[in-house]
């Protein structure tokens, strides 16, 4: 009897409006705060990890350009983190938010695993983070590593809940505890997912690494400046053309998990159902679909960036007294650079269906032999006059990397339109009115809300 009354009086409460945003909408404003927190976090990712690597690695040789360019990424991720952080936490308000019911159940879903273990993890790597970074000796090297470590355990957890999103639970009830969060995080696009976001915070920071040294060296007055600068854009382009390598196998292997595994239990869609996939590739029930067109632009970034790469391979190698390995680039590179334009031209598919893959193959092995020439004739570079053409390139390179990194973001995202959980009818992606007092009625008087 006392619950029927409750129940009266919250019935009788004003109604909550719809949170709408006009032209951006909510899912265009979640995205665009999301996007802007991924920008700064995968920068921090690859620096966290590269900075303890670099400091090991210049205390070792006696290199003194290495700890100089350490210091500056573990300067750079002590001078962001907060606002990364920041947007992370608006993220959050707007998800609660926007999608009251979405929030609900992934936090009910994965519990133990964000924000326990995910929050854990957080703490414990920017306490050791802190610690390499004020700290002297060599134990800040290994406070490094161990920062690295756990945020690449952050990231995984992350990975896990994003992929459970596009894939879904299939017909399978969402299951609780630690047992039904691990098995929903280990869906098929997990591994794949996982292992392209650690290459891809490995690559893209390293590009930036680049760009920033091209902006860096027009600023400099001293030619030690210039020589570190120089230097640095030369270790930007080469680490994250190693790193470029494995992006185009290990995207194909997501878009392979997405077609086989459309549910975390291998079960199949019913016929005649949209999937992630089908909205990716544009084929099925999601042919001309806004994702489709989302693929063909990133491909079409990646081989720009292929061809970038190389250019700045090309024109970096300039710096070798006999110009060594330059003529094996200049190959390597217009290989990489016919073959990858074919793999995303009209006549991608002629002669027969597979030639778009095998050009893309060809792509990325002459890429790797212009890649070993370059390594090669690295160790006789002079640095320090490079010439103002390759400055602007390694800020162009920086700029088409960050831009094709959340272009990735954001077509993976979309593909799982129209749902916020894919499968999932009433997790949709449209704005969400908050509870309604009719609800709470409901759930007092023991009717599930749908």
């Amino acid at each position: 009897m006392e619950g029927f009354f409750l129940a009266l009086q919250v019935s009788e409460g004003p109604e909550l409006p719809a949170i709408e945003f006009s032209y951006l909408g909510s899912r265009g404003l979640t995205g665009i705060v999301m996007l802007s927190h991924i920008f700064f976090a995968t920068l921090f990712v690859g620096y966290a990890i590269g900075a303890p690597l670099l400091k090991g690695w210049g205390r070792r040789n006696g290199d003194q350009r290495a700890e100089r360019l350490a210091y500056s990424l573990a300067h750079f991720n002590v001078l962001t983190f907060s606002f990364g952080a920041t947007l992370a936490g608006l993220f959050l308000v707007l998800i609660i938010g926007f999608y009251p019911r979405v929030s609900s159940v992934l936090f009910t879903q994965f519990f133990w695993l964000a924000p326990v273990l995910a929050m854990t993890v957080m703490i414990a790597a920017m306490y050791f983070f802190y610690i390499h970074f004020y700290k002297g000796g060599t134990e800040n090297i290994w406070a490094g590593i161990a920062a690295a470590f756990f945020i690449l355990v952050w990231q995984t957890i992350m990975t896990g809940i994003d992929t459970f999103m596009v894939t879904g639970a299939g017909s399978q009830e969402l299951g609780g505890g630690v047992g039904g969060a691990f098995g929903a995080m280990l869906n098929p696009m997990f591994i794949q997912l996982n292992l392209h976001r650690t290459v891809g915070n490995l690559s893209w920071p390293a590009f930036a690494v680049a760009a920033w040294a091209g902006f860096m060296y027009l600023r400099s007055k001293t030619a030690e400046d210039r020589s570190f600068y120089d230097w640095a854009g030369s270790m930007g382009v080469m680490w994250g053309t190693i790193f470029l390598l494995f992006q185009p196998f290990i995207g194909f292997a997501i878009t392979y998990g997405m077609k086989v595994g459309l549910d975390y239990s291998g079960g199949e869609l019913a016929a005649g159902a949209s999937g992630p996939y089908d909205r990716l590739v544009g084929s099925g029930p999601g042919a001309d679909s806004f994702t489709s067109n989302l693929l063909y632009i990133n491909l079409l970034m990646v081989v720009l960036l292929f061809v970038v790469a190389n250019t700045a391979m090309y024109l970096g190698a300039n710096r070798h007294p006999e110009d060594g390995g330059r003529r094996q680039i200049k190959f390597f590179g217009l290989v990489a650079a016919i073959s990858g334009l074919y793999s995303v031209s009209p006549f991608a598919d002629f002669p027969f269906l597979y030639m778009r893959y095998i050009m893309m193959a060809i792509m990325t092995l002459a890429t790797l032999g212009a890649l070993v020439s370059y390594v090669r004739g690295r160790r006789q570079f002079r640095y320090g006059s490079p010439g103002r053409s390759y400055q602007m390139l390694l800020m162009s390179i920086g700029v088409l990397a960050a831009v094709l990194m959340m272009g990735m973001g954001w077509m993976k995202s979309n593909s799982r339109a129209p749902y916020t959980i894919y499968g999932q009818p009433e997790y949709r992606v449209e704005s969400e009115r908050p509870v309604q007092p009719e609800s709470l009625t409901q759930d007092m008087l023991g009717t599930p809300e749908r």
